[in-house]
C-alpha cells in the first residue's frame, strides 16, 4: 500500500532524498566533459591522436572536486550569462548538503515536523544542482528538457 500524500515524513523518506540530491554527480560529470571536449579541442587531440595526453586530461578532470572544476572551466571560457550564479549556488548548496546537512539539522531527524524541514532543505538544494547542471548541459548543445520524453540507454556503457 503507497504511503499517502499527508502522511508524516519518516527518517527513510529523508535519507531517499537525500540520495536523490546527491544528484550533484551529474553535475560534477556534466561539467567534466565539457572541460574534456575544450581540452581536446585544444590540444589537437581529435585529429592528432596522443592516447596519453588524452588519459592525463581526463585524469587530471577526474581527480578535480567540484570547486575545482568550476575555477577550471571559468578559466576556459566566458560562461553564458545567468550561469554563473546557478553555478555557484549549486557548489555552495553541494558543499553543504556533503559536508554539515546532517550536523546543522542535527536533532530535527527525531521530529515530523524536523523531517519536514529536512525535506523541504533538500528539495531547494536539489533544485539549485539540477538548475546548474541544465545550465552545464546547454553549454553542450543539450537541452535536458526537449530531450526528457525520448529513452535513454539503460545498460552500462564503457567509457
Amino acid at each position: 500500500m503507497a504511503r499517502e500524500e499527508f502522511d508524516m515524513p519518516t527518517l527513510a523518506d529523508v535519507y531517499r532524498k537525500f540520495g536523490e540530491t546527491a544528484d550533484a554527480q551529474l553535475l560534477e560529470t556534466e561539467l567534466g566533459n565539457v572541460l574534456l571536449s575544450l581540452g581536446a579541442f585544444e590540444e589537437d587531440l581529435l585529429r592528432g591522436m596522443n592516447p596519453n595526453r588524452a588519459a592525463d586530461l581526463l585524469g587530471e578532470i577526474d581527480a578535480s572536486t567540484l570547486g575545482r572544476l568550476l575555477n577550471r572551466l571559468r578559466a576556459k571560457t566566458r560562461l553564458p550569462d545567468g550561469l554563473e550564479p546557478l553555478l555557484s549556488e549549486a557548489l555552495e548548496r553541494r558543499n553543504r548538503l556533503s559536508h554539515s546537512f546532517y550536523r546543522r539539522h542535527n536533532f530535527r531527524r527525531n521530529s515530523d515536523e524536523g523531517r519536514g524541514m529536512m525535506l523541504k532543505d533538500l528539495g531547494c538544494i536539489h533544485e539549485s544542482i539540477i538548475k546548474a547542471y541544465k545550465g552545464v548541459m546547454l553549454l553542450s548543445g543539450i537541452d535536458p528538457d526537449s530531450i526528457a520524453s525520448t529513452h535513454a540507454p539503460t545498460r552500462h556503457l564503457p567509457i
